[in-house]
């Protein structure tokens, strides 16, 4: 009822526009529908996505390629937009954000009501970090292997608050990174000025995967008010897992990677507790307006739509998202994970046996998920990288002060492409 008489408050601006949809779109599907795919179907998979078969993808991780759910959906938006911009944005903008979160949530764990909606891994960190509740001398502890999105996020929060950021280094060879090592580095770094700890799940720099739980349960043995904030991209499209039973307070992804979804999404999870500990930094859409109206208080507001950044963003893209959670649970979660960590283990025991190869990635999968970063002895990364795309693979290097090679193998490789590109590395001993 709230929502209505918002849409009535607006009515003498936008009458035309507001009686269109209970016409013209009142019976339109939001999405054409796609055949299902089998679970563990990776053959079908790779169909769906236009990729050229002219090389190896060892890099899809950086920008996903949208497979045909995906783009299906978006080319339907787009056209619905192009054919009547204002009507069908006013047909669905009040509720259309809600579905895409409830979409989320089936995929990812947690309440629909817990979840913002972002453009990009970054932008999610922004908001997040940006919008800390934090005053002079409160203590932020982050890693050294964070992404520079994390790095300047936080400084930028503590050069408008006056708070410090601490970095810790959690392993010194990432190839021998042990748990206990991790939590216990961790668990000293914690001091009685700690308000939050900042880390990312899987480290792009190293292939590293962190024991979430675990460092969870340690950083609530030394303080339980302490706010656990997780970058989770390269883990998230690839562990089963639900996010709401990681251990972390705030979950923050892209969604434009592993997940396959559309180009410039991206969710941020968070629980009640972690919410109420920041403050908005851009104003949502359709909640903080019908506060400002007074149609609405903010308490009544979700979390996670009263903490997404409003404005008009890529709609055709953003309102296409659930296609790509949708595509994953048909495949099965459980099997996601198996048949990505199958092939990282193959690519890193194959890297291990070359003696012109330095492995930095763990090879087991505790430790470990889609990325696998090495040294190819007398050869910079840049140069494996390019020497490698000139014989038909696209992998990249890492883009760190101290920079490696990196495959990232994924749900469109199979074990052969795999043995090609293990081939031509062999060859450059």
């Amino acid at each position: 009822m709230l929502r209505r008489q918002f849409l009535s408050s607006l009515s003498s601006l936008l009458t035309i526009s507001l009686l269109a949809p209970k016409t013209a779109f009142a019976e339109q599907p939001t999405t054409n529908a796609s055949a299902p795919i089998a679970p563990g179907d990776w053959v079908a998979l790779r169909k769906l996505f236009p990729l050229t078969h002219d090389y190896i993808q060892l890099a899809t991780f950086l920008l996903a390629s949208h497979p045909k759910p995906v783009s299906d959906a978006i080319a339907h938006h787009r056209q619905r937009f192009d054919e009547n911009p204002a009507d069908y944005w006013h047909a669905h903008f009040m509720t259309i954000d809600k579905e895409i979160a409830e979409a989320a949530a089936a995929y990812m764990g947690g309440q629909a009501a817990n979840i913002a909606l972002t453009d990009s891994t970054t932008m999610g960190l922004g908001m997040v970090y940006n919008g800390l509740k934090l005053a002079a001398g409160d203590e932020i502890v982050q890693t050294t292997h964070d992404h520079y999105s994390t790095d300047l996020s936080l400084a930028h929060k503590a050069q408008r608050c006056g708070a410090v950021v601490k970095r810790v280094s959690l392993y010194d060879n990432p190839a021998n990174a042990h748990v206990d090592e991790i939590v216990a580095r961790l668990s000293k770094a914690l001091s009685k000025k700690t308000k939050v700890v900042a880390v990312t799940w899987v480290h792009s720099s190293t292939g590293v995967k962190l024991p979430i739980k675990a460092m969870a349960a340690a950083i609530r043995k030394v303080n339980p008010e302490i706010l656990f904030c997780v970058d989770g991209v390269h883990g998230f499209g690839i562990e089963d897992q639900d996010v709401s039973q990681l251990g972390c307070d705030f979950f923050i992804a892209g969604t434009h990677k592993w997940i396959f979804g559309p180009r410039g999404t991206g969710v941020v999870w968070g629980t009640d507790r972690a919410w109420q500990q920041i403050a908005p930094v851009i104003p949502s859409f359709s909640a903080s307006y019908e506060v400002w109206l007074g149609n609405m208080t903010q308490d009544q507001v979700p979390f996670g739509e009263h903490m997404t950044p409003g404005g008009f963003h890529s709609f055709e893209h953003r309102w296409a998202l659930p296609e790509a959670f949708k595509l994953h649970l048909q495949l099965g979660k459980a099997r996601v994970q198996s048949r990505i960590h199958q092939l990282n283990r193959q690519t890193k025991e194959g890297l291990a046996a070359m003696r012109h190869v330095t492995l930095h990635t763990p090879v087991s999968s505790e430790l470990s998920s889609g990325l696998v970063c090495f040294d190819v002895a007398g050869m910079a990364p840049e140069k494996v990288v390019e020497t490698l795309h000139q014989r038909g693979i696209i992998m990249s290097n890492t883009p760190y002060r101290q920079s490696h090679a990196r495959f990232a193998p994924s749900l469109l490789n199979n074990e052969q492409e795999i043995e090609r590109a293990l081939a031509e590395i062999r060859a450059l001993a």
